[in-house]
């Protein structure tokens, strides 16, 4: 099958493959043109600036500050007493129930007394006994002092009057004593609360036989009010602490973690020694805990207040950023420009950073958006709600 050229084609197909040059430079010129036109455009509306970062700033300001040890701690009783049986026997009575806040010296157990009570009325027996045979004995020697003297009775006879008194007097000596055993005995059957707290885990019920001095306890008594908190802080904490508390009694706050508000106390106790495997010296701070806020073996964060700091510099801890050469934050100038300066911290205290140097009072940092910033770029402080 042929193919029909007009003439229109003939000539446009010449020229594509005769003159390529021509439509190079004519798509050179329209370049030129669109690239003179953005040229004129920029000179006249000027220089485009970069947009300027959204960030939060904070100022720096000028406070008082506490200088604080922070570490964790754990609550102990204040005392605790093991219940232990002092006598044998079948246990009558208990007089609380477990788990129940006892006061000093109220009932928690009866023991059988019966056979302290009979031993206690023959050792009694006992004595009434020696102390008659002594009172004969002692007027026997005073009717045999004068018949002595006289010659009347030889002196062998009368010595053995006189060692006879002696022994008895000295038996009635140990009956004395066994009648205050026999009714120690007997008031041991009934045991007291040494001290008040709370009572824990009832061993022993009703029924069942007591033995003296088993190494199971009846019961466990905590005291809870008031109460201990221990913990440890390095070693290189001591001088300072030693140095503060010469000024007077330290304060020290527990928080629970089921409490917002802090519980207050007093530093009482700084150990007298070192642990050489953990570098640390253990402290305990002394709690009323009427509330009972806290719990014997309850773990808690504790801050021991050294002093307060006046005047010092603070910012907040958001601010701070660790480069190469240390710790610096990004400073808002007059301008709405940033600049980079390094910082010296002192220290951290919850969400705020004491500043040492690099920063004066009233200046503006920047708190949210740093990493977004190089010295001299612009920002545009957003407002917090």
């Amino acid at each position: 099958m042929s193919t029909i050229q007009t003439p229109s084609a003939n000539s446009a197909a010449r020229g594509h493959s005769h003159f390529p040059w021509a439509r190079a430079l004519i798509l050179m010129l329209v370049s030129w043109l669109s690239i003179a036109c953005s040229s004129g455009t920029a000179e006249k509306n000027g220089p485009r600036q970069a947009p300027a970062n959204p960030v939060e700033a904070a100022k720096v300001v000028e406070k008082d500050m506490p200088l604080q040890i922070r570490a964790v701690g754990n609550a102990q009783p204040y005392s605790t007493v093991q219940i232990k049986a002092q006598v044998g026997g079948p246990l009558l009575n208990v007089f609380f129930k477990e788990g129940q806040d006892v006061r000093k010296g109220d009932p928690l157990f009866k023991i059988d007394p019966r056979p302290y009570e009979i031993a206690l009325k023959q050792s009694e027996a006992n004595l009434a006994r020696d102390r008659a045979q002594l009172k004969n004995a002692e007027e026997d020697v005073r009717r045999y002092a004068d018949l002595a003297g006289k010659d009347y009775v030889t002196k062998e006879r009368y010595d053995q009057l006189q060692v006879n008194a002696e022994v008895l007097r000295a038996a009635v000596k140990a009956d004395e004593a066994a009648v205050e055993n026999a009714r120690l005995q007997l008031e041991y059957c009934s045991i007291a609360a040494p001290i008040g707290g709370r009572t824990g885990n009832l061993l022993v019920y009703p029924g069942n036989l007591v033995r003296a001095n088993d190494t199971s306890a009846l019961v466990v008594i905590n005291q809870t009010s008031p109460i201990f908190v221990s913990f440890s802080v390095p070693e290189q904490n001591l001088p300072l602490i030693k140095m503060f508390m010469a000024e007077g009694a330290l304060k020290v706050e527990a928080y629970p973690k089921d409490l917002e508000a802090p519980v207050a106390g007093t530093l009482t106790f700084v150990d007298n020694g070192i642990d050489p495997a953990t570098g640390t010296v253990q402290l305990k701070a002394t709690f009323p805990n009427a509330d009972k806020a806290l719990w014997p073996g309850l773990f808690v964060n504790v801050v021991l207040t050294l002093t307060v700091e006046k005047n010092v510099l603070v910012v907040p801890s958001p601010a701070l950023q660790t480069g190469q050469s240390g710790q610096f934050v990004m400073v808002v100038k007059s301008d709405m420009t940033v600049e980079s300066r390094p910082v010296t911290v002192g220290r951290t205290i919850g969400e705020e950073a004491v500043i040492n140097t690099g920063l004066k009072a009233g200046e503006t940092v920047v708190t949210d958006g740093q990493l977004r910033l190089v010295p001299g770029a612009r920002v545009e402080i957003k407002k917090t709600p």
